[in-house]
């Protein structure tokens, strides 16, 4: 019994050491992800552009990240999670999610010609996406094995707080190292290429950080007789038809819904913000800039607080319902308030934080009530399989939104009809997620052997 006792797991320091080893290619991955969120204004103008893109062509180019997810790829890598363990098949997307990123650099530096650059880096993008998306499947389900029975959700909060600062980080970075200029003037490729620069290096210490876990999780392994493949007898071992087992779940259902409409509310919102902020409020670049970067900030202030609210009262399916109707809130202020007061923006923006903050910090952690163990591989890549059906569609959509209303460089009033039009979308995606979040919460009252709701006391 002493010796099981001296194991890494449990050993404080140990377990937020192997947080921290996690994280930071989380950080990385989503820095990557965002570094050109904040400078989605210059594809208004392509003709200003050496990399010559439009808005339609960037909104092409951010579904890349979920092309391979949803054709399969997530659903048959979280199987072999599962099967071969977070360490072997983790390890190998980790490192497509660094070779994804550095095809993605060579497209918008090489000087091809705009529908060359733009293929070379949707298929960079294509890699990238799956290696980071199974990369996330990895690092949630380590967490839940390295914290499970003790502060789960907090841990899980933290993760998304600290990948989010890598969100708000490229926000804030981005229109530093690529300076607005005057009108007409040409940006460069060695220009527009600076952020993908940056955020390469980033994953390379994401990548090495993720050895040192690899290693930390081999040794508790080893002292403690356990494995990363989740061993089980012979008939509770996994199976490719425990996919559908999992998908025949109701909750898990709803769960996965509520995830794929809740987070293209904000995430793709971020892909276009800039854009629609911009001619809605009547606010300068800089502070757009802000507004964008205030969403991730407060995530980081409140993801850990409401992960260990979670933890300590549970109720997690009505977090949900509130975090969901905050998000739609903030749209509908978006939407209809008065055009030209900045104020309305940063009440929106503040919502739509805190909304963000609030359903993730109730929602990962119920998955693992409601699916046994040894499919959690499986099941967590399956919501994220539901999430990029959406993140997939909604940036190819809203882009030609923008292309389609915006006929004329400079028009404001074009410009406004397109944000406004996009923020339709946004809307009625945050009325689906209130809708399943109540159909969750309900499930939950009639389902109380399911602990849904309850409190990790």
């Amino acid at each position: 019994m002493s010796d099981f006792r001296n194991t890494l797991k449990d050993n404080r320091w140990a377990c937020w050491l192997a947080l921290a080893c996690l994280v930071v290619p989380m950080f990385a991955s989503y820095f990557f992800d965002d570094m050109f969120s904040s400078l989605s204004e210059l594809f208004k103008n392509p003709q200003t552009l050496e990399l010559g893109w439009d808005m339609a062509d960037y909104g092409f180019y951010s579904s890349g990240y979920s092309f391979l997810c949803i054709w399969g790829g997530l659903i048959i890598c979280g199987a072999l999670l599962d099967k071969f363990g977070v360490r072997l098949v983790g390890s190998i997307f980790v490192g497509l999610m660094v070779f994804g990123a550095g095809l993605v650099t060579f497209a918008i530096s090489a000087g091809f010609a705009p529908s060359v650059s733009l293929t070379i880096a949707y298929v960079g993008c294509m890699l990238f996406g799956l290696g980071s998306e199974i990369a996330g499947v990895s690092v949630t389900r380590s967490i839940a094995k390295w914290f499970k029975g003790r502060n789960m959700a907090l841990a899980m909060g933290l993760q998304l707080a600290i990948a989010r600062f890598g969100t708000a980080t490229a926000i804030l970075i981005a229109p530093m190292i690529v300076r607005q200029k005057a009108v007409g003037e040409i940006y460069t490729l060695a220009e527009t290429n600076r952020p993908a620069l940056v955020g390469l290096a980033v994953l390379a210490v994401g990548a090495i950080l993720w050895a040192v876990f690899v290693a930390m999780d081999a040794r508790f392994d080893r002292q403690t007789g356990l494995s990363d493949k989740v061993e089980t007898a012979e008939e509770d071992k996994f199976r490719f038809s425990d996919i559908w087992k999992v998908l025949s779940n109701p909750r898990f259902l709803m769960i996965a819904l509520l995830c794929v409409t809740f987070y293209c509310c904000v995430i793709r919102f971020k892909k276009f913000g800039v854009s629609i902020l911009l001619p809605l409020f009547g606010v300068d670049l800089d502070i757009a800039t802000v507004l964008l970067a205030m969403i991730p900030f407060f995530t980081i202030l409140f993801t850990p607080l409401f992960g260990a609210l979670v933890d300590k009262v549970g109720k997690a399916t009505l977090w949900m319902i509130v975090g969901s109707a905050l998000v739609l809130g903030s749209h509908l202020i978006i939407t209809f308030a008065p055009q030209g007061v900045p104020a309305y923006a940063y009440v929106s923006i503040a919502l739509l934080g805190i909304g963000y903050s609030l359903v993730p910090s109730a929602m990962w952690p119920s998955v693992p009530k409601i699916i046994p163990e040894k499919n959690l591989g499986t099941a967590y890549s399956l919501i994220y399989w539901v999430q990029n059906m959406g993140m997939w569609a909604v940036p190819i959509y809203v882009g030609r939104i923008f292309k389609r209303d915006i006929t004329e460089a400079g028009n404001h009033a074009q410009e406004v009809t397109a944000a406004i039009h996009a923020e339709y979308v946004f809307i009625l995606l945050g009325v689906i997620a209130i809708a399943v979040a109540v159909m969750l919460f309900r499930s939950s009252r009639r389902h109380p052997e399911l602990h849904l709701d309850s409190s990790a006391d």
